[in-house]
């Protein structure tokens, strides 16, 4: 599902728009789901994090530190500068921009990761810890960066938060209580662990669906939208992939742990930043419209990453076994 997962979204969108296109009764209400189906798809993304493990964060302090510094330091100042080069002048562009560029990967970094043959277990140490300042800086961020540009206050994001985050934390939560005292634990966790991608997956199409049914027309009446955001994200990807490189050599980590290093700074949560976006920007489609298809190009970017980090893992391996089988080695 991992490496179809860019080909799934595409055509979701592509039924959305579709479906919007044709079925004006669809497109009326479809709108009304996005944030349901983004809450469930919330619900299933919190059962699988462990939030007492956040203390996991802090048992590779050089790998935990960089990654920090990137993710919420670095990359909301260059968010920033790539949003005003690209998107001069087009408020609600930058904005959904830098609402995906503040907000790391909860999920499909720790697939990618397992693609490319790194240390998925360093990689989910810090998904707690990214989660939580995610969630508590995106507010600080966008009064920073867009200020009086965009009407918002920091009760409707506290609001939006509460709404379609909050809710699904604690519902998940409350379950894994109830299930942990119950004789089926092993068995719902084994469940858990197997289909939680799955059903991620499942409900971010529909969530994605919706949008584009809602706003598909929007989207065919400005398909500068795709042109414009693609030569920033593209950019972003590349420096990132090699400023984590870079970080990963400096701090001589082993590569396989640069390789989580690269995909929990290169890796956006979209769904998070959709969640708050449509609830405190209802009125402003464009900003949801962004977030949507960034996915669309960032899991193509990521698929490439992993290739080409795993031919790497695989000529280290393919190195060291040689090097164990020489006659010169005593």
């Amino acid at each position: 599902m991992a490496k179809l997962q860019p080909l799934i979204i595409i055509a979701a969108a592509l039924a959305g728009i579709l479906l919007g296109r044709f079925s004006p009764a669809a497109a009326s209400h479809a709108g009304s789901l996005i944030e349901v189906f983004l809450m469930i798809l919330l619900f299933f993304v919190f059962l699988a994090v462990d939030i007492r493990d956040i203390k996991r964060s802090f048992s590779n302090i050089r790998f935990s530190l960089a990654a920090l510094a990137i993710n919420f330091i670095w990359t909301p100042v260059f968010a920033l500068l790539l949003g005003k080069l690209f998107m001069a002048g087009r408020i609600d562009l930058q904005t959904g921009f830098i609402m995906l560029m503040v907000t790391p990967c909860t999920d499909w970094y720790l697939i990618f990761t397992g693609i490319a043959g790194g240390n998925v277990s360093l990689g989910s140490s810090l998904l707690p810890l990214n989660l939580i300042l995610q969630i508590c800086l995106l507010p600080v961020y966008l009064l920073l960066f867009m200020g009086d540009a965009v009407s918002f206050s920091a009760g409707s994001i506290i609001t939006s938060i509460l709404l379609v985050l909050i809710i699904p934390l604690v519902s998940a939560n409350i379950v894994k209580l109830v299930i942990g005292k119950l004789p089926v634990r092993e068995k719902f966790e084994k469940m858990t662990a197997a289909y939680s991608d799955t059903i991620q997956l499942f409900f971010l199409c529909l969530a994605v669906i919706a949008m584009f049914t809602s706003q598909g027309t929007l989207l065919l009446e400005n398909p500068g939208l795709f042109v414009s955001i693609f030569p920033p994200l593209i950019i972003f990807f590349i420096v990132n992939f090699f400023l984590a490189l870079f970080a990963g050599r400096i701090l001589k980590l082993p590569f396989k742990d640069t390789i989580p290093l690269i995909f929990t700074t290169s890796a956006r949560n979209s769904p998070v930043a959709l969640a708050i976006a449509a609830i405190t920007f209802p009125a402003r489609p464009v900003i949801s419209l962004v977030l949507v298809i960034g996915p669309l190009i960032e899991l193509p970017v990521l698929a490439i990453d992993a290739w080409i980090l795993k031919s790497r893992v695989k000529r280290q391996n393919n190195k060291a076994n040689d090097t164990l089988r020489s006659p010169w080695i005593r």
